[in-house]
């Protein structure tokens, strides 16, 4: 047989547990069950979600995934093709973990011929493990095992945004296994990745100050860019738990380093963690510069959008011309005008300005005043009493109309034929209040009689009734003339001086 025939059964045993890993997902394609309305359920679909479901976990650092966080996935991800309660899906979801993970706890087996060797062999696989267990809620908590790892890889090319964590995860495993080699070149790879992703970034930042001409492209790229910045954090996180891993075991090895293959084991480990230190020095670079990203050079670009906004804006045109051209309601005006108006201020008194530093002066300096502060000016006051005179004169011949002859009247009786004469424009003047109260105050009142105020304001009033002087007296009802004005009721009597 030619050479090159003969090799065709080289690595058989590889191939055929690579093929194994696919058996639990057809496994589930023999499984059936309808729902409400007797529609297939697709398990084998089902089955790749729940993978899918937990590698994503994994890149996420989240350890607490179990059966009811798999239905309530399940449920919110395919709840509009099946017509299932969530009971049910948690069903489903137990199928599927037993699927992937015997109850008995033994990993998954499988026997084969192995043409390479002539010989019966026996491959084992396990693709997801238990991890945690929560004693309070009697929860199991799983995790993909290192072939569940290696199934999510076959099912897609993960060449983009999950590269770098792949490659940690990588990492891990081989450090676990002791396969120091191989971690090296895994490592070397974690260098390409970071630097493509520097790559990306400064391409990422030209876009920005380029390609942002509209609030819609600015939102996508801060959509972006908090998507970058969170998965650089949980890589950086990795990258931790990474250096504190190789630390430990460098320290376990450096005990243990007596025998020649850990001598070598110890050379590696300490390469590794230079390299590794390395990288992560890069990647935190990386992060840095995210966070200068997202604050700098988008909120430049923001405010580049904003004044080319003003500029293109033409306030005559969209404010004035809209507010006067159209008759708007008085709220949408409001609404319009919003934009431009000052920020409400509101006026409050805070407790702490007790504490505030005062000012202290001695009073023996000031210099005491005795009387009262003069409120108006000669001029202005004068102006107010002549004001004030013809009104009182004018009250004055309301009341003698009132009066119709006789002596004695209210004010009540005034104020009724004020309204029954259409004149109950005078109630809403305050020199008829101010009529009542100073006769209220200096009655009784006549011509003859000094003016104590020196005002003369009831002078051209008392000129209509020569002779005589008026006296007022309080009554008891309290009469409430219009909205503003409330005033005791009096009575007005004129007597003969």
């Amino acid at each position: 047989m030619d050479g090159r025939l003969a090799s065709i059964t080289a690595g058989y045993r590889e191939r055929i547990s690579r093929i194994a890993l696919f058996d639990p997902l057809f496994e589930l394609t023999r499984k059936t069950g309808t729902d409400a309305n007797g529609k297939s359920i697709d398990y084998f679909g089902l089955g790749l979600l729940t993978l899918l479901f937990f590698f994503e976990n994994m890149l996420m650092r989240n350890r607490r995934v179990g059966v009811k966080a798999l239905s309530e996935y399940l449920h919110a991800t395919t709840h509009d093709q099946y017509d299932l309660d969530l009971p049910a899906y948690e069903k489903i979801a137990r199928e599927i973990i037993t699927t992937f993970r015997p109850p008995h706890g033994k990993k998954r087996a499988r026997s084969f011929f192995n043409w390479g060797t002539k010989q019966e062999e026996h491959i084992q696989y396990a693709i997801l493990k238990a991890d945690q267990f929560d004693p309070a809620t009697n929860s199991q908590y799983y995790t993909l095992d290192e072939q569940g790892l290696e199934l999510v890889f076959a099912t897609k090319e993960y060449y983009s945004e999950f590269q770098l964590s792949i490659h940690q995860l990588v990492l891990r495993k081989q450090l676990e296994k002791g396969e120091f080699a191989n971690a090296l070149r895994q490592i070397d790879e974690m260098r390409v990745e970071v630097q493509n992703l520097h790559q990306r970034m400064v391409k990422m930042r030209h876009e920005i100050q380029r390609n942002i001409v509209s609030e819609e492209t600015y939102a996508r790229y801060k959509k972006i860019l908090e998507d970058v910045y969170l998965r650089l954090e949980r890589e950086h996180d990795e990258f931790n738990e990474l250096r504190s891993f190789v630390e430990a075991t460098r320290q376990r090895l450096h005990y243990e380093a007596a025998a020649d293959k850990e001598q070598r084991s110890y050379q590696y480990i300490v390469q590794i963690a230079r390299e590794l230190d390395e990288v992560h020095h890069e990647h935190r670079q990386l992060l840095q510069e995210s966070v200068e990203l997202k604050t700098t050079a988008l909120q430049a670009a923001q405010e580049s959008l904003y004044y080319v906004g003003i500029d293109s804006f033409n306030f005559s045109q969209e404010i004035v011309s809209r507010a006067v051209s159209s008759p708007l309601p008085v709220k949408a005006l409001k609404g319009l005008a919003a934009p431009f108006l000052f920020v409400h201020h509101e006026r409050t008194w805070s407790p702490w300005t007790v504490f505030a530093e005062q000012r202290l002066d001695d009073e023996q300096d000031e210099e005491m005043e005795t009387g009262f502060i003069d409120v108006q000016d000669g001029e202005e006051e004068e102006k107010h009493h002549v004001y004030q005179r013809e009104n009182f004169s004018k009250v004055m011949g309301i009341v003698l109309t009132a009066l119709d002859g006789q002596e004695e009247i209210t004010l009540k009786e005034v104020v009724d034929h004020l309204r029954q004469t259409d004149q109950e424009d005078v109630l809403q003047h305050r020199s008829f209040y101010d009529f009542w109260l100073y006769l209220h105050q200096y009655s009784p009142v006549s011509a003859k009689q000094e003016d104590d105020t020196g005002s003369g304001l009831m002078d051209k009033a008392l000129s209509l009734i020569p002779g005589k002087k008026i006296i007022v007296r309080e009554a008891a009802e309290v009469l409430h003339v219009v909205s503003r004005y409330t005033i005791q009721n009096m009575h007005f009597k004129l007597e003969d001086v």
